[in-house]
């Protein structure tokens, strides 16, 4: 550029803020709804090729909510299995999954029970099935239907935390639907990971000398033996403290941070948001228990590839005993990859590695399968 040919862009980009700020009391944004208008606009998809929609589909019996982004529908489709029970990743999908979009179709899914999900039906009549079984099937017709609409034999699914188990039980099941399975934080052996998750948490408590947390984790003790499942309110006891030392959010207390950003979700009404929460109480009654009784142990080999992301500091859903799985694990190909800055909220607390690890591990299975948008002629 010549010198001096950048001043009049410079002088009216100026003017231009300038002229705002006259007409304007304070900077905004000022409420809820300005902030969202902000957000939405910035990743607003105008590509002709391209969608941004969020609909209601009728899955299970029930109404059930996506939103679908994409830059071109020519692209593979990426459908995300949120963890929890209840812990909805559609409404800070703006933050953590800013980018896919160019280079995936992107689907996320509110699951019964949660989100948007729960704001659509009423729920006495949905609570008597929240079930595992029935999550299977929701997540087995969520396939079919993305498969269809967007005329794709396959796609991709990334599921993280308790989605994993969904996920890769899809994987398991019905290999033929997928380009591949990317499991983030990874549960395998519910188990184990809860009991290697209550020593990690007790061994922190003793360092640091936390006696109240020494007296709740003793208070549980033993945890996670037997056949039993572990009670609701001894799991969320241990949680508080596995949080509190980092174990769920690298080097933070918990994982409010990531909470906090659904208020700015442009997908969510002020009513969703408001029943967000109690969305996820309904969830972890009906579920969390029967959950953390999952064993996938047996799955010793997928027909699809294999992709783990874990978090180094990943105590909430052991990376350890995922990465003990992944190492024997037959797969047509297989590849682990460590956030080594992350717990468990990896897609959060790395996003840009999730990314960078998606375009450029997973994306390449669909562009050898055609299953991509042409490139641009230069």
């Amino acid at each position: 550029m010549r010198k001096g040919s950048w001043l009049p862009l410079a002088t009216l980009l100026l003017g231009s803020i300038q002229a705002r700020a006259q007409t304007q009391e304070a900077p905004g944004p000022h409420d809820r709804a300005e902030a969202i208008k902000i957000i939405a606009g910035l990743r607003k998809i105008v590509a002709p090729e391209g969608l941004e929609r969020t609909e209601k589909l009728r899955i299970g019996g029930i109404d059930q909510w996506v939103s679908v982004r994409s830059r071109d529908l020519r692209n593979p489709v990426l459908l995300v299995i949120h963890g929890g029970p209840g812990w909805v990743a559609m409404p800070t999908s703006w933050y953590f999954a800013h980018g896919w979009d160019e280079f995936f179709t992107v689907i996320q899914w509110d699951q019964r029970g949660a989100g948007k999900t729960y704001v659509a039906n009423d729920p006495a009549t949905v609570a008597p099935t929240l079930t595992v079984e029935r999550m299977h099937a929701d997540a087995e017709e969520i396939v079919k239907w993305a498969r269809k609409t967007f005329g794709k034999e396959k796609i991709f699914v990334l599921g993280h935390s308790w989605g994993s188990i969904l996920g890769l039980t899809l994987a398991e099941r019905h290999p033929e639907w997928l380009h591949a399975y990317i499991g983030a934080g990874q549960g395998i052996n519910a188990r184990e990971s809860e009991r290697r998750g209550w020593a990690w948490t007790m061994e922190q408590a003793r360092a640091a000398k936390n006696e109240e947390a020494i007296r709740d984790l003793d208070s549980i003790a033993p945890y996670a033996v037997g056949k039993t499942p572990v009670p609701v309110k001894d799991i969320l006891l241990q949680r508080r403290w596995l949080n509190f030392f980092g174990g769920a959010a690298y080097r933070r207390p918990d994982a409010s941070f990531e909470g906090a950003a659904v208020n700015l979700s442009p997908e969510y009404t002020e009513e969703d948001v408001r029943q967000v929460w109690k969305a996820q109480e309904l969830s972890v009654e009906r579920l969390l228990s029967a959950v953390l009784t999952a064993d996938l142990t047996h799955v010793k080999r997928l027909k699809t590839p294999l992709f783990l992301f874990l978090g180094r500091h990943d105590y909430n859903v052991s990376a350890t005993a995922a990465a003990e799985w992944f190492a024997g694990v037959k797969a047509p190909s297989k590849q682990l990859v460590w956030f080594e800055q992350s717990a468990h909220e990896m897609l959060v607390e790395e996003p840009g590695k999730v990314l960078l690890s998606l375009v450029r591990h997973v994306r390449p299975i669909a562009e050898r399968a055609g299953d991509v948008a042409p490139v641009a002629a230069r």
